[in-house]
């Protein structure tokens, strides 16, 4: 990836995200100016590093992929760094946030899992792996917003991105199941005596509904869980859980009837900008409650 003439890393870093995740871009949107450039180059090394499975044709590939990322973080290869535009504007990113690589290391290492088509292993694991993710995202982005974010932030931020993550991966998994890749936990798989090979074989039976259903109940307990952690966060933090409002309706959606192979019933995205600005305006009310 070259840099695009008269274009600053940041322009570049908030185009990739408006693009490709549409959600924290406007999210990013409610934070203050002077921050947004940081929200914009966590989120697009979000986008580079979530989308690797995309761009390659076997494992391996995707592996060196991660390792280039992981070797810019620790400060290696520093002139190839430097040619990068989201790699230039994370690293200055954390340098001016001082904001803990160990947190993009273990995502990083999380994201390994995507680039193979093991199931998930257990609802322990999923729940892992959606908090060295989506979780630490959220994290990364209340340490942008308030240097101090305390331990309630922690709290939230765990619960916010675990319901976040695991939404979103429900209403991924029609594509998932195309590519053979299979996010739903073995042992939720097991109790209701389906295999891997059910999770992705297009024909979507009762157990398997139940399954899924199971995971939008387990999605929507951390939402409340984090709604609750909230009354103790800084209001300074709130542009990084604004996509936490979308999950309700996500989940919601999903309950009407379909064939989860198929489609996932979705809100448009005019309903979806709705939505975040609404959910701004709900996650104060939940702040002041404190």
């Amino acid at each position: 990836m070259s840099r695009p003439r008269l274009t600053t890393d940041t322009d570049y870093c908030a185009a990739l995200v408006r693009d490709l995740d549409r959600d924290r871009y406007v999210a990013d949107l409610f934070a203050p100016a002077g921050r947004r450039g940081a929200l914009f180059a966590l989120h697009a090394f979000n986008v580079e590093v979530s989308r690797v499975r995309e761009a390659i044709t076997n494992p391996l590939a995707g592996e060196v992929r991660l390792h280039w990322w992981r070797e810019s973080l620790a400060g290696g290869a520093r002139g190839d760094v430097q040619a990068n535009p989201v790699a230039a504007a994370l690293l200055e990113a954390i340098d001016t946030h001082c904001l803990p690589r160990a947190s993009l290391e273990a995502l990083l290492e999380a994201r390994q899992f995507d680039l193979y088509d093991d199931p998930m292993p257990t609802v322990n694991d999923l729940e892992g792996y959606a908090g060295e993710t989506s979780s630490a995202l959220i994290r990364l982005a209340t340490l942008v917003l308030a240097p101090k974010a305390g331990t309630a932030s922690a709290e939230a931020a765990g619960h916010a991105g675990v319901a976040y993550a695991v939404t979103g991966l429900l209403r991924a998994f029609p594509v998932h199941a195309r590519r053979g890749q299979c996010y739903l936990p073995l042992d939720l798989l097991t109790a209701h005596k389906l295999t891997r090979e059910d999770a992705v074989s297009g024909k979507a039976g009762p157990a398997l509904l139940e399954v899924l259903a199971v995971l939008r109940a387990l999605a929507r307990r951390h939402y409340g869980a984090a709604m609750t952690a909230l009354a103790g966060v800084d209001p300074a933090e709130l542009p990084a859980f604004l996509p936490l409002m979308l999950v309700p309706g996500d989940l919601e959606a999903m309950e009407r009837p379909h064939d989860p192979f198929t489609s996932v019933p979705a809100a448009p995205a005019l309903a979806r900008l709705w939505r975040l600005w609404r959910g701004a305006a709900v996650l104060r009310k939940a702040v002041k409650a404190r």
